[in-house]
């Protein structure tokens, strides 16, 4: 018992040094003075727009292309009986580094204001990389109740191959990360692929992955590239397991292979823009949702998208959202008629640009949601901005000596909210990272 208690004040040690590690490394980043107040400077996005126009909201409608359940049942008997999150878990063979392992340049892309309360640098071999980029992060506080899986808490991060061969490039693989030990997060890697031949085969995503959402059962994600423009779903109750290493993806002999993964995701739908394709220079047609993330303060649930703007272009950032269904029958599946067409709830526009997470959240303080939206970094600055949005107005935060506003992440990647613990978790070049929302909206008041 002694013992036990001994490892119980070393292990909270280790997590109140890795926070004030994690927020002192921010601090130091770049400053000593964070500030907050209503933005004054000329890049100020002012008010959400609504859109409200039948044209302007029917532009955003989807249509839902289920796999056919006989293909999927197929796959699943042709590979052996699908295995679940837990399953995942379980075969982690890399370990997250903490704040303190990280190096000094994964450090820096951390947020100055406000700062990260707790950090995580990936494992040397896939830190090293650079045809692999992590681009999206989710965690399990979608998935109900308590947030859980097995006792642990979940977080999933999606990576995009950018280099390579022709057959690498553009698969898309995600992260399950075992996050139930703070101090001690394991994670090992799943193959995103796409079921074809009536399920008697499968070829990689080949898709980038911007955006991803765990709901329920249903991990959604965004896919743009070789697969087209679409909202992939896959099932995490039918994860499957390989049985030959090799760099071939599918079936092979002997077995099934996944370019040397352990794991697949075979997608079991997708939702496509009802015209049948969107745009991405002037979203005339459909925009192509880029940023994704689940807001459970609005009724019913909804799965919120955007679609940026670029720096320097002639057409605003789009954000809008969609209902999940209540169906106890299409858990984790986005609210669809008899035709399988899904509606856009709201949309609005923002003047900001370079939007890479975005995140919508009710708080109480009005009746309306606060949305939260992820900037980039400027060549010029070495981090990003988070700004906050209603249609009252935006603000955000402002740090050092100079009252910069370039005070967020370095790669802003995407923002995910985990309402069993309050966090808001995020990518920063190779570092994921979580901090409360409380704080957030501290800094910003």
């Amino acid at each position: 018992m002694k013992h036990r208690g001994r490892h119980r004040r070393r292990r909270r040690g280790r997590v109140v040094r890795a926070v004030l590690s994690g927020t002192a490394l921010a601090l130091t980043a770049a400053a000593t003075m964070i500030s907050a107040s209503q933005a004054t400077v000329t890049d100020n996005p002012g008010a959400l727009q609504p859109l409200t126009s039948p044209a302007e909201l029917g532009r955003l409608r989807l249509t839902e292309q289920p796999v056919p359940q006989q293909s999927l049942d197929r796959l699943a008997a042709a590979m052996g009986r699908p295995a679940g999150v837990d399953s995942v878990l379980n075969s982690a063979d890399r370990t997250l580094r903490n704040a303190d392992d990280c190096t000094s340049e994964e450090k820096a892309a951390l947020p100055v204001a406000p700062a990260a309360t707790r950090a995580y640098c990936w494992d040397p071999a896939d830190a090293a990389t650079r045809e692999w980029q992590p681009a999206s992060v989710t965690t399990s506080g979608g998935a109900g109740g308590d947030g859980r899986r097995g006792g642990n808490r979940v977080i999933l991060s999606g990576w995009t191959h950018s280099g390579g061969t022709a057959a690498e490039r553009g698969l898309a693989r995600v992260a399950f990360v075992n996050a139930g030990d703070p101090d001690h997060l394991t994670y090992t890697w799943a193959l995103l692929v796409v079921p074809v031949d009536g399920g008697r085969d499968y070829h990689g995503l080949a898709s980038h992955v911007s955006g991803m959402v765990w709901y329920q059962d249903k991990l959604l994600v965004t896919a743009s590239g070789g697969a087209g423009d679409a909202l992939y779903v896959y099932d995490l109750h039918r994860i499957q397991r390989t049985t030959v290493t090799g760099d071939a993806i599918g079936k092979v002999p002997g077995g099934w292979s996944a370019h040397g993964y352990r794991w697949v995701l075979p997608a079991i739908a997708s939702y496509r823009p009802a015209g049948g394709r969107c745009d991405r220079t002037t979203g005339a047609v459909a925009p192509c949702p880029e940023g994704l993330s689940l807001d459970r303060s609005a009724a019913p649930d909804s799965l919120v998208a955007s679609a940026a703007m670029r720096s320097g272009g002639n057409r605003h950032t789009l954000l809008w959202r969609y209902p999940f269904s209540a169906d106890p029958d299409r858990s984790g599946l986005l609210a669809a008629d008899s035709s399988g067409s899904v509606a856009a709830l709201e949309a609005y526009e923002t003047k900001a640009d370079d939007v890479r997470g975005v995140l919508s959240h009710r708080t109480g303080r009005s009746a309306e949601a606060d949305w939260y939206l992820g900037r980039a970094a400027t060549a010029q600055d070495g981090h990003g901005t988070l700004w906050r949005q209603d249609m009252q107005g935006a603000k955000t935060t402002s740090c050092g000596s100079s009252g910069t506003h370039h005070c967020w992440a370095d790669g802003s990647g995407s923002l995910s909210y985990s309402a069993p613990t309050g966090e808001i978790w995020s990518l920063s070049g190779r570092v994921l990272f979580a901090l409360p929302l409380s704080s957030v909206d501290e800094a910003l008041r």
